[in-house]
Parts: structure tokens; sequence; C-alpha cells
């Protein structure tokens, strides 16, 4: 598989290694999955970027397929090389609600990417732990705060796209805190920023619905449909 990787092409775009995602997807081939892993590893950074590109494009098409390995994306977000900790972290926020007990062990990795992680990597470190939120009720109970304390806090022109991805896992114990900090929010952003935020709180009020937790600790949603960059 490694020989169907970008650089291994001689090619400076991504569509082979998407195209190789695609392939791998089609053949349900975890063996094919086993080696680019095992690539991420390579001492070649140019291989191992262009196996967590495979991996993530994935993720985004049938996550179980990546599900399992969870800790090596895990591993991966203390890396030095800041393509494979954001690639590592959008990885795990397609396959989030399907190991969130896995990732929410090691959720001390998630709390120093929010911390101190680049925009991408914080990006999708919140939505890993919107995620988290949505599935647990006591995942929920301990993140949520954190989340509504950064949406408080990052810088105006992420507000509405963190806002958008938290949004997800508000359910109706913290649907007016969450209103809230959009309010105060609104004081401070651009005319654009104010119209972008505007809408999501308007399409939030509009379509959130009651909460149910059932017998396993599990929260039922209503859930928004929200666009975020692809990268």
């Amino acid at each position: 598989m490694i020989s169907k990787l970008a650089f291994s092409l001689g090619r400076n775009d991504e569509r082979p290694n998407i195209e190789l995602a695609m392939q791998l997807c089609e053949e349900n081939n975890a063996e094919g999955i086993g080696e680019i892993i095992a690539g991420l590893f390579n001492k070649d950074r140019r291989i191992a970027n262009d196996c967590i590109k495979v991996l993530y494009e994935i993720g985004e098409r049938k996550p179980v397929l990546i599900a399992d390995y969870a800790d090596e994306f895990l591993k991966l977000l203390t890396s030095r090389n800041n393509r494979l900790v954001w690639g590592s972290m959008t990885a795990l926020s397609t396959i989030a609600e399907i190991v969130p007990d896995v990732i929410y062990e090691k959720r001390y990795l998630l709390l120093d990417a929010l911390e101190n992680g680049s925009v991408i990597t914080v990006d999708n470190c919140i939505s890993v732990m919107a995620k988290l939120c949505k599935v647990n009720k006591s995942y929920h109970k301990e993140l949520f705060p954190i989340l509504s304390e950064h949406l408080k806090n990052c810088r105006p022109k992420e507000v509405a796209q963190h806002a958008a991805r938290i949004a997800i896992c508000v359910n109706k114990d913290y649907s007016d805190e969450f209103i809230a900090v959009l309010d105060e929010r609104l004081e401070y952003l651009s005319s654009s920023q104010k119209s972008r935020l505007q809408k999501l709180k308007k399409n939030f009020i509009e379509n959130q619905c009651l909460s149910r937790v059932d017998n396993n600790q599990k929260i039922d949603y209503h859930i928004l449909t929200i666009t975020t960059p692809r990268r």
C-alpha cells in the first residue's frame, strides 16, 4: 500500500491518497489499512504524512475500519510532527462515537491539545470532546463545562465554528447556558461573525429537543446539520 501513496508516486497533491482511502473502504481491506497504520511510524515524514491523510479520509467514509487504531492516533497527539498531530485528532473525531471509552481514558491528551494545539488540532479536538459528551452522561458532566469555558474565551473568529461543533452535545440541561454564552460573545464580533453566530443560534433554538437518558447513560440529541471545512 505504501507504493500507492502520493509521495511514492512522485506526486505533490493529495489525490492518490484520497483514491487509496476510497479503495481500502470499497474493499474493506483490513490488512491494507494495517500497512498504512504502520506507515505512520515510518522515519520518512513524507510517508507518515501521506498515511495519516489516507486514514482520516477512511474515517470520514467508513470510520469503523479505523476504530481499532484509536490508541495509535492518541499516541501521535504528542508527536513532534504537527501534521501527524492534527491528522490524528481529525481521525479521532471520526471514531469518537464508536470507541468513546478508549478515547475518554486518555482525555488528558485532549485537554492538553485544547490548550496548546494548533488551530486545526483544536478545531477537531472540540469535535472529539463534543462527541464524547454526546454519547455518555458522565463524560458530558465532566467535559461540557470545559467546552463551554473554551467558547467563552476563544478568538472571535473561532466562536461560530466552535459553537457549531459544540452544539451537537448541548442537552436540555445546558441549552440556556449555551445560548447565554453565544449572546455574551455576540457583542465582540464583527458584522459577518455576528450574522453567522445568530444564524447558528436561531437554528439551534428551532431544532433543539428534549434529551432523554436511557439505561446505558446515553443521551439522545436532535443532531444539527453542520458543515465544517475539509482539510
